[in-house]
């Protein structure tokens, strides 16, 4: 590249320049129409200076585009590591997974369902239990808080409703308070029997079958679980709580007549009801949930376990990850799964693999829960985890609203109620924030979630997409970037149908928003290694569009991405998409995402890759548009300070406000050196060179230890460069400390340095 000679100070007005001495069509600056920028929608080439202006007096037009992918791209950091970090032994999206079916136990039982089973065999309404099952449920059996309470509720009611969550034990806890309550009253003589169906007591003139004993009604889980039982209890009219009040006090008093008691179990739907009005002629009692690492000492060891085996067990439990595993999923029942695996010498690694393993927990959970209360708040979690309570809720809310039909007024739900029930793999963290943050137990959980319903639930995958691209528009930045991150989860299913039914769409939309999301969804998609060859040839095909608007948008999209996940475990192919990109003849409209998307892959860590790819791309050092693209793009790197991710960890830390080429400047001086003798050395880029080396002087250095040194270093190295560096440098570091309104102290110790070397 030719170079201009600086100019001689002169007396006069105006400000001098250097002048040049190459004809005036060497400059190559295409005109257009004044105050267009690149990023405005019109078809056909973007002229040379529209370009240069949007990296200048543009640069702030795309803060928000900026400090959008830094958080959404530290979010997808800690997501994609959490994806692949395979903490379970299992990875997300082996669908093999998905094939066989679960079925729940109730209670502490591990030898087959026990359903409330509404088979009459032989016109048999009620089945006692033998010794062995009252003994399985009762020797080992640990007691909850208030189980008291419940217990003196029973005796006084002789009818109690017990609800707690599904495997939470509820069906161990009722045989225990009748067997506890028989004693106690002296009215056990019966034994305990189960109800094969519980809704036969609310027949007119019912009678206990089998006098001075206990009964076990079981209901199931959810609304349809209540049957009759809604009905008593009035639940949804209030018409029906005198006539429901009335048939319950009339069960109590032939309860009472019998010396018989009765414990009525279920879920949170039951809870509900029996804390109305229709419920005061009845006992009712929370389980509170038991220690799940007790309960399985307690069946391993019984009562008698000696110090040294616990301590063995604990170890045993800790190697295993036990431990883990039953924080992840606290029910009681797995507790006692696991306990029987131990005592009978079974594999207790794989059985703990098998039940952190989040595929059959998702498949289960999808299988027993349809409605649309309880996939909205699960998916809602799985977009949105670690997001407020009342963040995550609204959105639940609005997708709620898209898989039912419009009502008159808004529906009464209250998700919180549900999740000890419904949402058991859910919880809400209090620790260390003001407002509770919604989390699943295990990690792996809310990415199944996303990759299951996308496959599996047809007939709403419209409306769930619609959804996600709401939230995408949402006013907090951190739901647009979990948000896009889900989009790049269930891109795993299907590259091909997702490429074509959303992202190509987002990623040539008019909306920046929604390019960023599909740029973060691609760099969470290639970050799995099955897609990441589709992700990159998706890319380049993007970088190597034509001219028109439709296709700049999709190339600059391609230019975000790579500067992501994707540019961090490939930054060779990344460079290789942002030369496609750039590299575009007189059409300069990709200028400005090219050069954003070389600031973001150098704070991945990757400075040293692009600045190669900056020399290369700038070698014939003249004016053709290739070159000025490199060299102005290089100039906005240097010029843009160092903002430090909010969320994940940093990849290459530098100085808060500082970009992050100066800070690390010592350990890429030669590349820089040459970068800026070339961006120094004529127009259109030396004007914008200029104004960035004076702001690395008097700005940046003060804020950067040792950094002036550093910048004193680097000139010595331009300026020992052959032609007319060292002049340029001299004329221009005495034009800043000789500035009557701005003098730099800096740059005149700088002059010295240079006149020395």
């Amino acid at each position: 590249m030719s170079e201009e000679v600086p100019a001689e100070p002169h007396s006069g007005g105006g400000t001098p320049e250097p002048r040049s001495p190459a004809p005036d069509d060497s400059k190559a600056v295409h005109d257009a129409p004044s105050g267009l920028r690149p990023s405005e929608e019109r078809d056909g080439p973007i002229s040379e200076s529209d370009a240069l202006r949007s990296l200048t007096e543009g640069a702030g037009y795309d803060e928000a585009e900026r400090s959008e992918a830094l958080r959404a791209g530290a979010i997808a950091d800690l997501i994609a590591q959490r994806l692949n970090s395979d903490a379970s032994g299992t990875r997300i999206g082996t669908l093999a997974l998905f094939n066989d079916s679960v079925s729940f136990g109730g209670g502490f039982h591990t030898n087959g369902a026990r359903g409330n089973g509404t088979a009459r065999p032989g016109g048999i309404s009620a089945l006692p239990m033998d010794a062995l099952e009252l003994a399985e449920y009762t020797d080992l059996f640990i007691q909850p808080d208030e189980y008291d309470a419940g217990l003196e509720a029973l005796r006084e009611h002789h009818l109690l409703v017990l609800t707690g969550p599904p495997g939470s034990g509820r069906v161990a806890a009722a045989v225990n308070l009748l067997a506890e309550a028989m004693a106690l009253d002296g009215t056990g003589d019966g034994g305990c029997h189960r109800l094969l169906d519980p809704a036969l007591v609310l027949e007119p003139g019912w009678t206990p079958p089998v006098k001075n004993c206990g009964y076990l009604a079981v209901l199931e889980d959810g609304p349809a679980g209540m049957g009759e039982f809604a009905v008593a209890f009035g639940v949804g009219t209030a018409a029906g709580i005198g006539s429901g009040a009335r048939q319950l006090a009339s069960v109590v008093a032939a309860l009472r007549a019998s010396d018989c008691h009765l414990v009525l179990t279920g879920g949170h739907d039951l809870a509900v009801a029996a804390a109305g009005p229709g419920g005061e002629a009845v006992g009712h009692h929370r389980l509170a949930p038991v220690d799940p690492l007790t309960v399985l000492e307690r069946r391993v060891l019984g009562h008698e376990g000696t110090p040294d085996a616990h301590a063995d067990l604990r170890r045993l439990l800790a190697s295993a990850g036990a431990a883990d595993a039953l924080r992840e999923q606290p029910a009681a029942r797995h507790a006692v799964r696991l306990a029987a695996v131990i005592t009978t010498g079974a594999d207790v690694a794989a059985a703990v693999a098998a039940l952190r393993d989040p595929s059959d927990q998702v498949r289960a959970w999808f299988n027993r829960y349809r409605e649309p209360e309880a996939l909205a708040f699960a998916l809602a979690s799985a977009v949105l985890e670690d997001s407020s309570y009342l963040t995550v809720s609204d959105a639940a809310v609005k997708l709620c609203a898209g898989l039912t039909p419009p009502a008159l007024a808004p529906p009464d739900i209250r998700f919180r109620d549900r999740l000890g029930h419904e949402q058991q793999w859910i919880r809400l963290d209090f620790s260390g924030t003001a407002a509770p943050r919604v989390r699943f137990r295990s990690p792996l959980l809310g990415q199944v979630i996303l990759a299951y319903a996308w496959g599996t639930l047809d007939g709403r995958r419209e409306a769930f997409l619609d959804w996600l691209r709401q939230l995408l528009n949402h006013s907090d930045l951190e739901v647009r970037a979990r948000a896009s991150v889900a989009a790049g989860v269930i891109a795993w299913a299907d590259h091909h149908y997702a490429v074509h039914r959303f992202l190509t769409r987002w990623a040539s939309s008019t909306s920046w928003p929604l390019r960023q999301a599909a740029a973060t969804a691609l760099g969470v998609a290639g970050s799995r290694p099955g897609s990441a060859r589709l992700v990159w040839e998706l890319l380049h095909s993007w970088a190597d569009g034509g001219t028109s608007a439709h296709q700049r948008r999709l190339a600059g999209t391609a230019a975000n991405a790579v500067g992501g996940l994707l540019g961090r475990s490939a930054p060779d192919q990344a460079v290789a998409v942002l030369r496609s990109a750039l590299d575009r003849g007189d059409d300069w409209g990709t200028l400005l995402p090219v050069a954003w998307g070389g600031v973001h892959l150098i704070h991945q860590g990757q400075a040293h890759v692009l600045l190669d790819a900056h020399l290369n791309w700038s070698r014939a050092q003249d004016l053709s548009p290739m070159v000025v693209k490199s060299l102005s793009a290089f100039v906005f790197a240097v010029s843009r300070p160092y903002e430090r991710p909010a969320d994940g960890a940093e990849v290459d830390a530098g100085v808060p406000g500082v970009p992050l080429l100066l800070s690390g400047l010592p350990r890429h001086r030669a590349q820089l050196a040459e970068l800026w003798a070339r961006a120094l050395a004529r127009r259109p880029v030396q004007d914008s060179a200029i104004t960035a080396l004076r702001e690395w002087i008097d700005t940046y250095a003060e804020k950067c230890p040792g950094s002036l040194d550093t910048i004193g270093a680097l000139l010595g190295d331009i300026a020992g460069r052959p032609g007319s560096h060292r002049e340029r440098l001299v004329w221009w570091l005495g034009k800043w400390a000789g500035d009557r309104d701005r003098p730099s102290a800096s740059a005149a110790a700088l002059r010295r340095l240079i006149e020395l070397t």
